[in-house]
Protein backbone atom coordinates (compact mmCIF):
# COMPACT_ATOMS: atom_id res chain seq x y z
CA UNK A 1 0.00 0.00 0.00
CA UNK A 2 2.96 2.37 0.76
CA UNK A 3 4.05 2.42 -2.82
CA UNK A 4 0.99 3.06 -4.42
CA UNK A 5 1.77 6.55 -5.13
CA UNK A 6 5.37 6.13 -6.22
CA UNK A 7 3.73 3.34 -8.58
CA UNK A 8 1.60 5.48 -9.89
CA UNK A 9 4.16 8.52 -10.61
CA UNK A 10 6.65 5.74 -12.36
CA UNK A 11 3.38 4.56 -14.47
CA UNK A 12 2.91 8.38 -15.56
CA UNK A 13 6.63 8.97 -16.31
CA UNK A 14 6.95 5.52 -18.66
CA UNK A 15 3.51 6.79 -19.91
CA UNK A 16 4.66 10.69 -21.00
CA UNK A 17 8.45 9.65 -21.28
CA UNK A 18 9.40 12.97 -19.49
CA UNK A 19 9.69 14.31 -16.16
CA UNK A 20 8.57 17.99 -16.68
CA UNK A 21 5.54 16.86 -18.61
CA UNK A 22 4.62 14.36 -15.66
CA UNK A 23 5.41 16.71 -12.67
CA UNK A 24 2.95 19.45 -14.66
CA UNK A 25 0.15 16.60 -14.38
CA UNK A 26 0.68 15.34 -11.36
CA UNK A 27 0.91 19.03 -10.19
CA UNK A 28 4.12 18.64 -8.14
CA UNK A 29 7.59 20.28 -8.90
CA UNK A 30 10.01 18.16 -11.19
CA UNK A 31 12.41 18.21 -8.74
CA UNK A 32 10.26 16.27 -6.03
CA UNK A 33 9.21 13.92 -8.60
CA UNK A 34 12.82 13.32 -9.86
CA UNK A 35 13.66 12.94 -5.45
CA UNK A 36 10.79 10.22 -5.06
CA UNK A 37 11.68 8.67 -8.18
CA UNK A 38 15.55 8.02 -7.32
CA UNK A 39 14.41 7.35 -3.39
CA UNK A 40 12.49 4.16 -4.86
CA UNK A 41 15.19 3.59 -7.08
CA UNK A 42 17.67 3.45 -4.38
CA UNK A 43 15.32 1.16 -1.74
CA UNK A 44 14.76 -0.91 -4.79
CA UNK A 45 18.62 -1.60 -5.89
CA UNK A 46 18.78 -0.96 -8.87
CA UNK A 47 17.35 1.86 -11.71
CA UNK A 48 14.29 1.61 -13.29
CA UNK A 49 14.98 4.19 -16.10
CA UNK A 50 17.19 4.96 -18.45
CA UNK A 51 18.12 8.92 -18.64
CA UNK A 52 18.04 10.62 -22.08
CA UNK A 53 19.18 13.97 -23.10
CA UNK A 54 15.21 14.65 -24.04
CA UNK A 55 13.80 12.52 -22.16
CA UNK A 56 13.33 8.97 -19.60
CA UNK A 57 12.61 5.24 -20.55
CA UNK A 58 12.01 2.45 -18.63
CA UNK A 59 15.05 -0.19 -18.91
CA UNK A 60 14.61 -3.73 -18.43
CA UNK A 61 14.21 -3.46 -14.45
CA UNK A 62 11.57 -0.46 -15.32
CA UNK A 63 9.58 -2.66 -17.78
CA UNK A 64 9.14 -5.62 -15.16
CA UNK A 65 8.49 -3.18 -12.21
CA UNK A 66 5.63 -1.27 -14.96
CA UNK A 67 3.97 -5.23 -15.13
CA UNK A 68 4.26 -5.68 -11.84
CA UNK A 69 2.20 -1.82 -11.08
CA UNK A 70 0.18 -3.10 -13.43
CA UNK A 71 -0.70 -6.21 -11.56
CA UNK A 72 -1.21 -4.19 -8.84
CA UNK A 73 -3.57 -1.84 -9.91
CA UNK A 74 -5.59 -3.93 -11.36
CA UNK A 75 -5.65 -6.39 -8.04
CA UNK A 76 -6.13 -3.01 -5.63
CA UNK A 77 -9.04 -1.53 -8.14
CA UNK A 78 -10.66 -5.37 -7.88
CA UNK A 79 -10.33 -5.01 -3.71
CA UNK A 80 -12.00 -1.36 -3.90
CA UNK A 81 -14.76 -2.90 -5.54
CA UNK A 82 -15.64 -5.83 -3.32
CA UNK A 83 -14.92 -3.54 -0.16
CA UNK A 84 -17.73 -1.16 -1.90
CA UNK A 85 -19.67 -4.04 -2.62
CA UNK A 86 -19.87 -5.14 1.20
CA UNK A 87 -20.96 -1.66 2.07
CA UNK A 88 -23.93 -2.07 -0.41
CA UNK A 89 -22.34 0.44 -2.85
CA UNK A 90 -20.90 -0.59 -6.23
CA UNK A 91 -17.76 1.54 -7.00
CA UNK A 92 -14.86 1.56 -9.49
CA UNK A 93 -13.68 2.20 -13.05
CA UNK A 94 -13.89 0.17 -16.11
CA UNK A 95 -11.71 0.73 -18.80
CA UNK A 96 -13.14 -0.22 -22.82
CA UNK A 97 -11.49 -0.22 -26.29
CA UNK A 98 -13.44 -0.52 -28.99
CA UNK A 99 -14.19 -0.35 -32.25
CA UNK A 100 -15.74 2.42 -34.14
CA UNK A 101 -19.22 -0.29 -35.20
CA UNK A 102 -20.10 0.14 -30.82
CA UNK A 103 -20.04 3.43 -30.27
CA UNK A 104 -23.01 5.12 -31.72
CA UNK A 105 -25.51 3.18 -30.15
CA UNK A 106 -24.20 0.03 -28.54
CA UNK A 107 -21.80 1.06 -25.48
CA UNK A 108 -23.95 4.75 -24.93
CA UNK A 109 -27.06 2.27 -24.21
CA UNK A 110 -25.04 -0.95 -22.48
CA UNK A 111 -23.32 1.76 -19.70
CA UNK A 112 -26.45 4.01 -19.40
CA UNK A 113 -28.23 1.14 -18.40
CA UNK A 114 -25.44 -0.16 -15.91
CA UNK A 115 -25.24 3.26 -14.52
CA UNK A 116 -28.36 3.59 -13.70
CA UNK A 117 -27.62 0.16 -11.40
CA UNK A 118 -24.46 1.66 -10.22
CA UNK A 119 -23.95 5.34 -10.97
CA UNK A 120 -20.70 5.34 -8.73
CA UNK A 121 -19.03 3.18 -11.41
CA UNK A 122 -17.33 5.15 -14.23
CA UNK A 123 -15.95 4.39 -17.83
CA UNK A 124 -13.34 5.50 -20.12
CA UNK A 125 -13.94 4.46 -23.73
CA UNK A 126 -11.56 4.55 -26.57
CA UNK A 127 -12.06 3.62 -30.11
CA UNK A 128 -9.35 1.14 -31.56
CA UNK A 129 -9.80 -1.43 -33.74
CA UNK A 130 -8.18 -4.95 -34.37
CA UNK A 131 -4.51 -5.45 -33.64
CA UNK A 132 -4.56 -1.90 -31.42
CA UNK A 133 -7.46 -2.82 -29.00
CA UNK A 134 -5.66 -6.48 -28.48
CA UNK A 135 -2.39 -3.99 -27.68
CA UNK A 136 -4.74 -1.81 -25.18
CA UNK A 137 -5.41 -4.88 -23.47
CA UNK A 138 -2.13 -6.08 -23.15
CA UNK A 139 -0.85 -3.27 -21.90
CA UNK A 140 -3.54 -2.88 -18.99
CA UNK A 141 -4.68 0.32 -21.22
CA UNK A 142 -8.53 -1.17 -21.09
CA UNK A 143 -10.60 -3.89 -18.89
CA UNK A 144 -12.20 -4.83 -21.69
CA UNK A 145 -11.80 -5.10 -25.60
CA UNK A 146 -15.03 -5.01 -27.94
CA UNK A 147 -13.83 -5.64 -31.66
CA UNK A 148 -14.92 -6.85 -34.99
CA UNK A 149 -13.32 -9.80 -36.77
CA UNK A 150 -9.86 -9.71 -34.40
CA UNK A 151 -6.33 -11.63 -35.65
CA UNK A 152 -6.10 -14.37 -33.45
CA UNK A 153 -4.42 -13.53 -30.16
CA UNK A 154 -2.88 -15.24 -27.37
CA UNK A 155 -3.27 -12.27 -24.95
CA UNK A 156 -6.73 -11.97 -25.40
CA UNK A 157 -9.56 -14.39 -23.29
CA UNK A 158 -12.63 -14.20 -26.01
CA UNK A 159 -15.43 -13.67 -23.26
CA UNK A 160 -18.40 -13.73 -26.02
CA UNK A 161 -17.64 -14.04 -30.09
CA UNK A 162 -21.01 -13.48 -31.86
CA UNK A 163 -21.48 -13.44 -35.97
CA UNK A 164 -23.43 -10.67 -37.42
CA UNK A 165 -23.82 -10.12 -41.09
CA UNK A 166 -22.12 -7.63 -42.96
CA UNK A 167 -24.09 -5.43 -44.13
CA UNK A 168 -25.11 -2.91 -47.53
CA UNK A 169 -25.62 0.52 -46.16
CA UNK A 170 -27.66 3.46 -48.20
CA UNK A 171 -30.29 5.46 -48.06
CA UNK A 172 -34.00 4.86 -47.80
CA UNK A 173 -34.65 5.97 -51.15
CA UNK A 174 -31.56 4.22 -52.78
CA UNK A 175 -32.53 0.90 -55.24
CA UNK A 176 -30.98 -1.63 -52.77
CA UNK A 177 -32.91 -0.63 -49.74
CA UNK A 178 -36.02 -3.01 -51.45
CA UNK A 179 -33.77 -5.83 -51.45
CA UNK A 180 -33.79 -8.58 -48.63
CA UNK A 181 -29.98 -9.23 -48.97
CA UNK A 182 -27.79 -7.46 -51.46
CA UNK A 183 -24.61 -9.52 -53.57
CA UNK A 184 -21.66 -7.23 -54.12
CA UNK A 185 -22.31 -7.76 -57.33
CA UNK A 186 -25.38 -5.84 -57.67
CA UNK A 187 -23.62 -3.24 -55.12
CA UNK A 188 -20.79 -2.72 -57.18
CA UNK A 189 -22.80 -0.98 -59.97
CA UNK A 190 -22.98 2.30 -57.83
CA UNK A 191 -20.55 4.31 -56.26
CA UNK A 192 -18.50 2.78 -53.36
CA UNK A 193 -17.92 4.57 -50.15
CA UNK A 194 -14.95 2.21 -49.33
CA UNK A 195 -14.46 1.62 -45.33
CA UNK A 196 -10.47 2.45 -45.06
CA UNK A 197 -7.81 0.38 -44.68
CA UNK A 198 -7.39 0.13 -40.92
CA UNK A 199 -10.98 -1.28 -40.26
CA UNK A 200 -11.31 -4.75 -40.08
CA UNK A 201 -13.82 -5.14 -42.91
CA UNK A 202 -11.92 -3.92 -45.20
CA UNK A 203 -9.86 -6.62 -45.21
CA UNK A 204 -13.05 -9.03 -45.56
CA UNK A 205 -14.29 -6.73 -48.63
CA UNK A 206 -10.58 -6.82 -50.61
CA UNK A 207 -10.85 -10.72 -49.93
CA UNK A 208 -14.26 -10.85 -51.65
CA UNK A 209 -13.46 -8.57 -54.43
CA UNK A 210 -11.10 -10.15 -55.41
CA UNK A 211 -11.99 -13.79 -55.02
CA UNK A 212 -15.30 -13.01 -57.17
CA UNK A 213 -12.69 -10.62 -59.40
CA UNK A 214 -15.16 -7.19 -59.30
CA UNK A 215 -13.93 -4.16 -59.39
CA UNK A 216 -15.62 -1.24 -57.84
CA UNK A 217 -15.88 2.41 -58.62
CA UNK A 218 -14.61 3.68 -55.47
CA UNK A 219 -15.98 7.10 -54.52
CA UNK A 220 -14.33 8.18 -51.53
CA UNK A 221 -12.30 6.04 -48.60
CA UNK A 222 -12.45 6.86 -44.99
CA UNK A 223 -11.88 5.18 -41.56
CA UNK A 224 -14.81 6.91 -40.00
CA UNK A 225 -17.88 4.85 -39.85
CA UNK A 226 -19.72 7.77 -39.27
CA UNK A 227 -18.64 10.01 -42.34
CA UNK A 228 -19.08 6.66 -44.80
CA UNK A 229 -22.83 7.02 -43.18
CA UNK A 230 -23.39 10.61 -43.86
CA UNK A 231 -21.96 10.26 -47.43
CA UNK A 232 -24.28 7.69 -48.80
CA UNK A 233 -27.25 10.22 -47.62
CA UNK A 234 -25.71 12.76 -49.58
CA UNK A 235 -24.66 10.76 -52.89
CA UNK A 236 -26.37 7.75 -54.65
CA UNK A 237 -23.60 5.67 -53.63
CA UNK A 238 -23.21 2.30 -51.17
CA UNK A 239 -21.18 1.92 -47.71
CA UNK A 240 -20.65 -1.56 -46.14
CA UNK A 241 -21.20 -1.70 -42.19
CA UNK A 242 -21.25 -3.91 -39.48
CA UNK A 243 -25.27 -4.44 -37.75
CA UNK A 244 -23.97 -2.42 -34.92
CA UNK A 245 -22.87 0.68 -36.75
CA UNK A 246 -25.79 1.37 -38.01
CA UNK A 247 -28.35 3.29 -35.60
CA UNK A 248 -31.70 1.80 -35.81
CA UNK A 249 -33.01 5.19 -35.06
CA UNK A 250 -31.85 6.93 -38.01
CA UNK A 251 -34.46 6.41 -40.01
CA UNK A 252 -32.88 7.98 -43.34
CA UNK A 253 -30.69 4.67 -43.54
CA UNK A 254 -30.80 1.33 -44.82
CA UNK A 255 -28.69 -1.86 -44.15
CA UNK A 256 -29.44 -4.85 -45.76
CA UNK A 257 -27.44 -7.99 -45.08
CA UNK A 258 -24.52 -8.49 -48.02
CA UNK A 259 -25.35 -12.60 -49.16
CA UNK A 260 -23.77 -15.26 -47.61
CA UNK A 261 -22.63 -15.94 -50.95
CA UNK A 262 -20.10 -13.41 -50.95
CA UNK A 263 -18.49 -12.89 -47.47
CA UNK A 264 -18.95 -14.46 -44.50
CA UNK A 265 -20.80 -13.09 -41.28
CA UNK A 266 -18.18 -10.82 -39.61
CA UNK A 267 -17.46 -12.02 -35.70
CA UNK A 268 -17.99 -9.60 -32.79
CA UNK A 269 -15.33 -10.54 -29.90
CA UNK A 270 -15.76 -9.37 -26.25
CA UNK A 271 -12.29 -10.07 -25.10
CA UNK A 272 -10.14 -9.62 -21.67
CA UNK A 273 -6.67 -10.11 -21.16
CA UNK A 274 -5.89 -13.36 -20.20
CA UNK A 275 -4.72 -14.57 -16.88
CA UNK A 276 -5.84 -10.98 -15.96
CA UNK A 277 -8.61 -10.83 -13.14
CA UNK A 278 -11.02 -8.30 -13.51
CA UNK A 279 -12.61 -6.10 -10.82
CA UNK A 280 -16.32 -6.87 -9.57
CA UNK A 281 -17.49 -3.71 -11.95
CA UNK A 282 -15.94 -5.04 -14.98
CA UNK A 283 -17.00 -8.44 -14.80
CA UNK A 284 -20.69 -7.49 -14.07
CA UNK A 285 -20.57 -5.28 -16.54
CA UNK A 286 -18.93 -7.88 -19.38
CA UNK A 287 -21.75 -10.36 -18.11
CA UNK A 288 -24.55 -7.58 -19.16
CA UNK A 289 -22.83 -6.92 -22.49
CA UNK A 290 -22.49 -10.44 -23.41
CA UNK A 291 -26.26 -10.86 -22.75
CA UNK A 292 -26.91 -7.88 -25.23
CA UNK A 293 -24.88 -9.23 -27.72
CA UNK A 294 -26.27 -12.61 -27.49
CA UNK A 295 -29.65 -11.23 -27.97
CA UNK A 296 -28.21 -8.83 -30.61
CA UNK A 297 -30.46 -9.56 -34.27
CA UNK A 298 -29.36 -8.34 -37.91
CA UNK A 299 -31.75 -6.35 -39.88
Amino acid sequence: MRHLQIYRFIAEVARHGSLRKTADRLHITPSALTRKIQDFEEELGTPVFERLPHGMRLNAAGELLLRHIQDQSADFERLRTQLSDLAGIRRGHIKLACAQAFIDSVLPDEIAAYRAQFPHVSFSVEVRDNLLGISALANYEADLALLIDPPPSADMRELLVKKQPLCAVVSRSHPLAHMESVRLRDAFKYPIAMPGQSLALRTLLDEAIYRHQLQPEVAVESGSLEFLRNFVLRESAVTFLATSAVPRADERLCARPVSTLDIDPIKVVLGQLRGRTLSIAAEKFAEQLSNHLSDLTGY
